[in-house]
């Protein structure tokens, strides 16, 4: 049984439950909305462009309000920060489904993306400040257990609202509007909000973690630095592969709905556990071991078709789940003065390294679909080979990483060998 004293705050729990259903909000919004862009696009005659433009507002308002609120975190509070992550959830999905409008749309979708940044902003530094140890690094993953969990469920959610599911020759479910599925996504965020009313939150464990110059200080730090490099890398490792692996699986045989289920669910499961990983191996441990896994996952996806495909997504799951729960953990851990700031940087690295990346890697598609015509290849063969040439260019991120968290684990294994009071300062030693 683990020590209450790992736990410093006396409502911790009842915090990081809200915090789960609210990352659970997150998830729902990132599978639902993907699920009924198919209807949005007929029922209000979107292009895919404008439906492309819909989507990346999502993605632009994530990284900008996890900024804003790691700089105001220790100013405003966490509890300030949730409380418009509830007003904007709210706001948003309620004008999804009445704005009826391309520009409607746009704004309702940013400030989903608004309110899901700012549940990363405040709940990230909420755990770190509420639990200690490896306690800490247990309930960061299993916080973040919860967006590929959503996903999986959001997904099916979806899938059963839509098309239904057809079970001994009866079709259940199916049918409903895509309005009935944006209802479902406020039942997480009413409940959050319930949960976080009243509460109080933690403050900073390390006093310089509360000041900006004290976070600015450590984020100059050369640690703090290469893990930016290495967040940029991580990131793209795990969503590049998702973003384009369905429609490069569909032409290889495997289902890709079931994939997308199986690495989802892999990856909620393995975070669940993550705790006890971390305490085997420590954070560096971990990310090398990731990295290594990962790897071969996008390998075994850039060369095998049908049934090997499942196979793939086993490993490339469990290379890529402990990445950004334990980023964000190591910097946590690691570099405490940097505090939410530090985390709320390192998480909007990650997300904006994948915002910049999609077009690239669309890029390297219609590239090796040229090349793949070229050599004669018309149809599903072309689409196969050309989508598994640019997953074997992708096998360089994990690849990279590999070299970079091989020269983490020395750096920290040299760190831990430095004198007690360079180590309790939390200030990182230059030297490589």
């Amino acid at each position: 049984m683990e020590k209450t004293t790992s736990i410093l705050h006396p409502n911790a729990n009842r915090l990081f439950l809200g915090s789960c259903l609210a990352l659970i909000t997150t998830a729902f919004s990132f599978s639902i909305r993907a699920g009924i862009l198919p209807q949005l696009g007929e029922e209000l005659s979107l292009s895919g462009e404008q439906l492309g433009f819909i989507n990346s507002m999502w993605f632009l308002g994530f990284p900008i309000s996890m900024v804003i609120g790691g700089l105001i975190y220790h100013k405003v509070g966490g509890k300030a920060i949730m409380q418009f992550a509830f007003f904007a959830h709210t706001i948003g999905i309620i004008m999804t489904i009445y704005s009826g409008s391309y520009t409607g749309l746009l704004v309702s979708t940013l400030l989903i993306g608004l309110g899901n940044g700012c549940t990363e902003a405040a709940c990230n530094p909420m755990i770190a400040d509420a639990y200690q140890g490896v306690r800490m690094s247990k309930m960061m993953n299993r916080f973040h257990m919860w967006f590929p969990g959503g996903i999986a469920i959001g997904s099916v959610i979806s899938t059963f609202m839509s098309d239904g599911f057809n079970i001994g020759g009866s079709l259940l479910g199916g049918g409903m509007s895509w309005e009935s599925q944006i209802w479902v996504i406020l039942i997480p965020t009413l409940i959050y909000g319930f949960i976080f009313l009243g509460q109080k939150w933690p403050e900073a464990k390390v006093e310089e973690a509360a000041t900006l110059s004290g976070n600015l200080k450590a984020m100059l730090s050369p640690l703090f630095i290469f893990m930016i490099c290495c967040m940029a890398l991580t990131a793209i490792s795990e969503f590049g592969p998702q973003q384009w692996s369905s429609l490069i699986l569909e032409k290889s045989g495997a289902n890709p709905m079931l994939i997308l289920a199986l690495v989802t669910g892999l990856m909620a499961v393995a975070r669940y556990f993550g705790g006890s990983v971390v305490k085997q191996f420590d954070q560096t441990g971990v990310l090398l071991g990731s990295a290594v896994i990962a790897t071969i996952g996008i390998f075994l996806f850039s060369t095998q078709t049908g049934a090997m495909a499942y196979v793939a997504a086993i490993f490339f799951a469990l290379g890529v789940a402990y990445f950004w729960p334990n980023m964000i953990g190591f910097v946590a851990d690691k570099i405490p003065k940097s505090g939410a700031l530090g985390m709320s940087i390192i998480g909007a690295v990650g997300m904006f390294s994948t915002s910049i990346f999609q077009p690239i890697i669309g890029r390297w598609i219609d590239a090796d679909k040229a090349e793949a015509a070229a050599a004669g290849l018309t149809g599903d063969e072309l689409e196969l080979v050309a989508g598994q040439a640019t997953l074997s260019t992708m096998v360089s991120f994990p690849a990279i990483l590999i070299v970079l968290f091989t020269i983490l684990w020395f750096w920290m294994r040299k760190r831990n060998q430095t004198s007690p009071a360079e180590a309790a300062s939390g200030q990182p030693v230059t030297e490589l």
